[in-house]
């Protein structure tokens, strides 16, 4: 479990762009690997599960910060067949900690912005199937012309533990903004096999 507080930032385009002075933005290495989506308010989650978005660093480096290829996994709710969604993420100059996503192949016109607003580690010593550490992160994405803005709950492994939760929504409802605030409370649970 992490040690309270929980910090959750405002997004970069807010406005209340300063982030909290504990805020510290998340290593690259941190996002490597695969994220299960447990938490949402995107209307695109709704009709899914088992949603999971795999973070793979390319070699390519763009303001200090590895490229990275971005491959999002989910199932419909009433199928077993595996859609997916591959993209880059190219650190945005800004200096924000946001990340300029760019569609693959068809996708390729589509874009959209996303950034970490927090993210720790989970305190319980295991590993997830991969092998990484275990660890949690809320990020959020800015209204594009394919989706409305929205706000994730990523974890490794299997879930967060309810206080994990009860600590990140406390972190939520703390950040001083109308329009983030209206998105916190249509959080909803993403189904999970």
């Amino acid at each position: 479990m992490p040690s309270p507080p929980i910090t959750i930032r405002p997004p970069s385009l807010s406005s209340h762009t300063a982030p909290p002075p504990t805020f510290t933005l998340p290593p690259s290495s941190f996002l490597s690997g695969t994220w299960h989506v447990t938490h949402s308010t995107l209307p695109m989650w709704k009709t899914a599960r088992n949603v999971t978005i795999t973070y793979t660093p390319l070699p390519t480096i763009v303001h200090g910060h590895h490229q990275l290829d971005d491959l999002v996994a989910y199932q419909p709710l009433t199928s077993d067949k595996r859609k997916t969604i591959a993209g880059v993420d190219t650190c945005s100059k800004d200096g924000h900690g946001a990340w300029e996503w760019r569609g693959k192949g068809w996708l390729k016109i589509a874009s959209s912005r996303w950034e970490v607003l927090g993210w720790g580690m989970l305190d319980d010593g295991d590993a997830d199937a991969d092998g990484a550490e275990k660890g949690w992160a809320v990020t959020y994405f800015a209204k594009s012309i394919f989706s409305p803005a929205g706000i994730d709950v990523y974890t490794r492994g299997e879930g967060l533990e309810e206080a994990v939760l009860e600590m990140i929504n406390e972190g939520l409802v703390k950040v001083e903004d109308e329009g983030f605030q209206r998105l916190v409370e249509t959080m909803f649970e993403v189904k999970r096999d």
